[in-house]
């Protein structure tokens, strides 16, 4: 099981990317051991989000604040325990599975026995076994997929952070690397994955709901839909869009 046990708070937090607000006075608690949907249509600040949750941009205003084991704590001394997979990932078409495997794990400092552990766990989990030797450009989108989740989770991280990871796959690809978040998640990682998929909502612990760079909602799927009175998240941010036109 996993031993460092981390949150993130983000406290309202507001950012512009040139003439754009993308996030506006967002406040969110993402927490340990759950699996954490951040919902929203494209555009609606999700990937900003993560952006400043990983300081690889610095709000305007707020703060996003992390705690490990119950104490404060600074970024800087986490870091290596987050695995971020980006919507765009950065692997080498000519590089097979196996060659990838080797390569992020002489990156990360990862060797003999620990390394071939972690290999043959990460090539179970994903069912990849029989594709060691494919080059990534041959993969499917799917495939490719976990490709770049198993080369995230050589450091075996206690957040895993996700954008957008099921985007353009086939929905076979979907179930299978949502049964692999669900695998994550019984290890006590926190997991925050952004989708615009709002059937994936549904799939989540908890979900944080945004549009236009606002935070709409958060908590459990199930009580934000009975709260809103709709059977599904597609409903439930159009009824919030026609509320917000009503009081314009």
């Amino acid at each position: 099981m996993n031993k460092y046990l981390i949150d993130i708070r983000v406290e309202h937090v507001s950012k512009k990317l040139g003439p754009n607000q993308a996030l506006d006075d967002v406040s969110m608690r993402f927490g340990s051991g759950k699996i954490h949907g951040l919902i929203g249509p494209e555009g609606a600040g999700k990937t900003t989000l993560i952006r400043n949750i990983l300081e690889l941009l610095h709000p305007d205003k707020g703060e996003i604040g992390y705690r490990q084991n119950g104490e404060n704590t600074a970024f800087s001394d986490i870091r290596q325990r987050i695995a971020y997979m980006p919507q765009q990932q950065s692997l080498y078409a000519d590089l097979s599975v196996s060659e990838h495997l080797d390569f992020f794990s002489s990156l990360y400092g990862i060797s003999g026995e620990k390394y071939r552990a972690k290999r043959e766990e990460l090539l179970r989990m994903t069912r990849m076994q029989p594709f060691v030797e494919r080059p990534a450009g041959k993969l499917s989108g799917g495939m490719y997929k976990k490709l770049g989740l198993m080369c995230a989770l050589l450091r075996s991280p206690a957040v895993v952070i996700l954008d957008e990871p099921t985007n353009g796959v086939d929905p076979i690809s979907r179930r299978e690397f949502w049964e692999l978040i669900y695998e994550l998640s019984a290890q006590d990682i926190l997991i925050i994955m952004a989708t615009a998929y709002m059937d994936e909502a549904e799939r989540c612990s908890e979900v944080h709901l945004i549009e236009a760079g606002k935070r709409l909602a958060e908590g459990e799927p199930r009580t934000l839909l009975k709260e809103e009175a709709v059977e599904n998240f597609d409903a439930f941010f159009i009824k919030r869009q026609e509320a917000a036109h009503a009081q314009r």
